[in-house]
């Protein structure tokens, strides 16, 4: 599988590839990455769905938010692009923002699913990624040798290459601001999650050390329409890495959402 470049729709400061018919569905990366990540699913999705999978502000050919951007700010820029309801799906740090969109705008969110999704991280992991947070200064891209071996390991691979293609090549300034704010917060509050009323998938990998099984099977448990699901010899980059088998459950989750709906 190759992760090519592909063209934008703008749609104000942010960009998205788009395409396909039927029901909308919003797809957002992590930090550093860009809309391409999604490469493994765009073209399956497209063939029964109306696909949107946008650049988080910052990345990508999208325009970054203004100086010190909080969490709400990211969701806030990404629902300026809806004129209709989604499906919304988000990876690591789009998977906080997936949840707080479908939080705080229920109005717009049909389904939420969340790859990867971190909550209430225990003190070391919390250390860990704060410590991570500070090295950044907005002005020198940060190496992405040690993300990368988190992410992959040392075995080289398309998806690896790709992944490191585009943490050398994303804004430093725009990566920061992200950064900062996935360090910051702690994944969706109790209240949020037990408030949730639209369908919910919480998908991460067996092997995945920061956004575990048990994190996915917590947020599941507090949810009312939640279910978790974890993949078999996956991590943290599993839409990737196990595309054919993450595109596959999301087709099953996008169309039980739309039964739900009539």
């Amino acid at each position: 599988m190759t992760w090519t470049i592909q063209p934008r729709s703008k749609f104000g400061r942010l960009a998205a590839i788009t395409g396909g018919s039927g029901p909308k569905v919003l797809l957002v990366h992590g930090v550093g990455l860009r809309a391409e990540a999604w490469g493994g699913q765009l073209e399956i999705l497209a063939r029964t769905c109306r696909v949107m999978a946008v650049d988080m502000p910052g990345h990508g050919e999208s325009s970054r938010l203004a100086s010190n951007p909080q969490m709400a700010d990211f969701t806030d820029a990404i629902v300026m692009t809806l004129t209709e309801p989604v499906v919304v799906i988000g990876h690591s740090f789009g998977a906080m923002i997936a949840l707080d969109m479908a939080s705080r705008y229920s109005d717009l969110v049909l389904g939420v699913a969340a790859l990867n999704g971190i909550f209430q991280r225990d003190v070391a992991a919390k250390d860990a990624v704060l410590a991570r947070a500070a090295s950044l200064d907005g002005k020198i891209t940060a190496d992405p040798n040690a993300t990368l071996i988190r992410w992959f390991g040392a075995e080289p691979s398309g998806a690896r290459s790709a992944c490191q293609e585009w943490l050398s090549e994303v804004d430093p300034a725009g990566y920061r601001d992200a950064y900062h704010v996935f360090a910051a917060e702690d994944g969706p509050s109790d209240k949020a999650l037990r408030n949730l009323q639209c369908p919910a998938l919480f998908l991460t990998g067996e092997d995945e050390p920061n956004s575990t099984p048990q994190m996915s099977r917590r947020m599941a448990e507090s949810t009312p329409f939640g279910r978790a699901a974890v993949l078999k010899g996956a991590a943290h980059m599993l839409p990737m890495t196990h595309a054919t088998e993450v595109t596959a459950i999301l087709e099953k989750f996008i169309q039980d959402t739309q039964i739900d709906e009539k």
